[in-house]
């Protein structure tokens, strides 16, 4: 059979040549590059939001998903002239905020792409995140669990948004008004999270040794900070299934949906049917139950 050896991809005024376009990148999905990198520029305005002004790192692997893998902080060379970049503590990160610059990087076998809870210009976060973090690799539970943090928010009239990681578990995304510091955010998180476990003691927990945890669920509270990285909203991730991180609604939680639903074959008609959920929601303001909590 025969296998083309580049194809050129014309964006606009920019071209990108992409070699080995027919090189399975997802053999159980039977996605290749080309289908991987098209389908990308369909996520693009979904996805750049949420990693234009932070700090990027990609995991590639340009055997696919089964073959040798490594983490990129630094900004590939050589680069094109599109690709902006941003220095912080010696590393020159790849600023995501293009089309170009995104099928760039598919085009470089990245398939995940995972950025900073701070942004560059900013200090001060815009968004509240709680890692939901199963123990077991697949979890009865999950949605249970994911439920009642939602409840838990709901009843201090706050509303947020469940986004599955596209591994096994779960992080709860709250758009917020800036404000409130990240360390005010982590006691925001402390407070939730040591509430749920002792309500919820044979569910929960906010142990980090992942050893001591047994089967609990670990409410990782401390992962949202600046330095630190999560999975983008519909970033790929790199496990058959093709799955991606995606944004969900509560009535899917109710129905118990797997994460495993969501992945590089069905996303772009999701997004043309629901849209963006995180974009949608409304910002919330921390300020009056952060004033009620204690400073430690």
């Amino acid at each position: 059979m025969y296998m083309a050896e580049r194809t050129i991809l014309r964006l606009g005024e920019q071209e990108l040549s992409l070699s080995h376009p027919d090189k399975l990148i997802w053999p159980d999905m039977g996605i290749t590059k080309l289908e991987y990198v098209q389908t990308l520029a369909q996520m693009a305005p979904f996805l750049l939001p949420y990693t234009t002004g932070r700090y990027l790192t990609t995991i590639r692997f340009p055997e696919g998903i089964h073959g040798v893998s490594f983490y990129q902080k630094n900004c590939p060379q050589p680069k094109p002239d599109y690709v902006r970049t941003a220095d912080e503590g010696g590393v020159r990160y790849v600023v995501l905020d293009s089309l170009p610059t995104l099928l760039w990087m598919g085009s470089l076998y990245s398939l995940e792409f995972h950025v900073s809870s701070d942004e560059i210009d900013n200090p001060i976060p815009n968004t509240w995140m709680l890692d939901i973090d199963p123990t077991l690799e697949e979890e009865p539970r999950l949605m249970e669990a994911v439920a009642l943090v939602g409840g838990l928010l709901h009843s201090l009239g706050l509303t947020a948004v469940p986004k599955t990681s596209g591994a096994t578990g779960v992080q709860i995304v709250m758009p917020i008004e800036r404000g409130p510091t990240f360390d005010d955010l982590r006691r925001f998180g402390k407070f939730i999270s040591d509430y749920l476990v002792a309500q919820n003691p044979r569910l929960f927990t906010v142990e980090r040794m992942k050893k001591d945890r047994g089967d609990l669920i670990y409410l990782d509270y401390l992962q949202h900070y600046a330095g630190k990285t999560l999975p983008s909203p519909y970033s790929p991730r790199a496990r058959e299934g093709a799955p991606v991180s995606t944004p969900i609604s509560w009535e899917e939680v109710q129905r118990n949906v797997k994460p495993a639903e969501f992945n590089l074959r069905n996303i772009v008609d999701r997004l043309r049917t629901h849209g963006d959920l995180i974009a949608a929601a409304p910002r919330q303001n921390l300020t009056p139950i952060l004033r009620s909590l204690p400073k430690k």
